[in-house]
C-alpha cells in the first residue's frame, strides 16, 4: 500500500506540502467569522479559484475509491454490514503506530504525534453542522444529536473542542499549518471539502460515520500512552471520552442516519462508501507518514 500511495503522490498536483498548506490556509480564512468590510469581489475571485482546486483535489481522492465503492451493496441492511466491516479491514485499520504509541513512545514522541493531529483537526462539530444542512429528517436528527454531544449538551465543560484545546496546553504544543505534514492537512482539507459542498454531502455523511466507527480503538491506545507518560484522567479526558462515547455514536449513526438514507435512495450508498474510503485512505497516509518520522 505504501508503494501505491507513493506512486500516486509523485504524479499528483494536490498531494504535497505547498498545495495542502495553501488549501488549509484558505479554509481557515474562509470559515472564520468576519465583518463585511473587505473587498468582497476580490474575495469572490480568490474563492472561485480555490473552490475549483479543492474540487480537483477531492475528485482525485474519489478516483482512488471508485472501483471499490462501485461494488458496495445498495440494500440498506447489507450496506451497513459492509460499512461496519471497515472497522476491521478498511485502509489504515490495525496500523502498528497505535500500539507503539500506547506501549513505547516517549512523551516527546507523543507530543509530536498530538501536535500533528491537533493542527490537522477540522472540528468534528463544525463538520457535522455543515453536513446536516437540508438532509432528510431522519439523518438530520441523528446528526443533530451527535452535534449536541460534541457541544457538551450545552455545558462548556463537556464540549469536545475545548477538551482538545486543554490537551494542547497540557502537552505544551504549538499546532501550526506550516509545521504540519501535508498528509495530516490533506485529511482535514478533504473532510472540510466534503462537509462544505452540498455536492459531497452524502460523502461527508460516510466520512463522519467512519470516524465514529474506527476512532474508539485508536483513542483508547493514545489514552494508554498518555497515561503511561504521566497524564492524569482529567488531562487525557478527550481521548478517554472518545474511546467510549464514539462506540454508541457509531451504532446510532449507522442505524439512524445511514439506514434510512439508503432506504430512501439506494444511489446514496456509493457516495457514502466513497466518503468513508476517502477518510480512511487519508488516515492511512497520515499513519504511514507519522511512522516514517517517528521510527526512522
Amino acid at each position: 500500500m505504501a508503494t501505491r500511495f507513493h506512486q500516486r503522490e509523485r504524479a499528483s498536483q494536490f498531494l504535497n506540502d505547498d498545495f495542502q498548506r495553501g488549501l488549509a490556509d484558505w479554509n481557515r480564512l474562509r470559515l472564520a467569522p468576519g465583518l463585511a468590510d473587505g473587498d468582497w469581489q476580490e474575495e469572490l475571485e480568490r474563492d472561485h479559484k480555490m473552490v475549483r482546486l479543492q474540487g480537483g483535489f477531492l475528485e482525485e481522492l474519489r478516483d482512488e475509491t471508485r472501483a471499490e465503492a462501485a461494488d458496495v451493496p445498495t440494500e440498506a441492511t447489507t450496506f451497513v454490514e459492509w460499512f461496519e466491516a471497515l472497522k476491521a479491514d478498511g485502509p489504515g485499520q490495525g496500523d502498528p503506530l497505535f500500539p507503539w504509541l500506547a506501549e513505547e513512545a516517549s512523551r516527546d514522541e507523543l507530543r509530536w504525534f498530538f501536535e500533528q493531529e491537533a493542527a490537522g483537526e477540522a472540528g468534528f462539530d463544525d463538520l457535522v453542522a455543515m453536513t446536516q444542512v437540508k438532509l432528510p429528517v431522519g439523518p438530520k436528527l441523528e446528526l443533530a444529536r451527535n452535534y449536541w454531544d460534541e457541544m457538551g449538551r450545552g455545558n462548556l465543560r463537556g464540549m469536545h473542542g475545548p477538551m482538545l484545546d486543554a490537551l494542547v496546553d497540557t502537552l505544551e504544543v504549538q499546532p501550526s499549518i506550516q509545521t504540519t505534514v501535508w498528509e495530516s492537512l490533506a485529511l482535514a482539507n478533504a473532510m472540510t471539502a466534503m462537509a462544505s459542498s452540498r455536492r459531497y454531502a452524502w460523502h461527508s455523511v460516510g466520512a463522519l460515520g467512519v470516524i465514529e466507527l474506527t476512532a474508539p480503538g485508536r483513542s483508547a491506545l493514545v489514552a494508554q500512552g498518555l497515561r503511561r507518560v504521566g497524564l492524569s484522567g482529567k488531562e487525557r479526558r478527550y481521548f478517554d471520552l472518545h474511546a467510549v462515547l464514539d462506540v454508541k455514536h457509531s451504532q446510532d449513526w449507522n442505524r439512524e442516519a445511514l439506514t434510512p438514507a439508503i432506504r430512501e435512495n439506494p444511489a446514496r450508498a456509493r457516495a457514502i462508501a466513497e466518503g468513508a474510503l476517502i477518510r480512511l485512505r487519508c488516515g492511512a497516509r497520515c499513519f504511514e507518514r507519522y511512522r516514517r518520522h517517528l521510527w526512522d
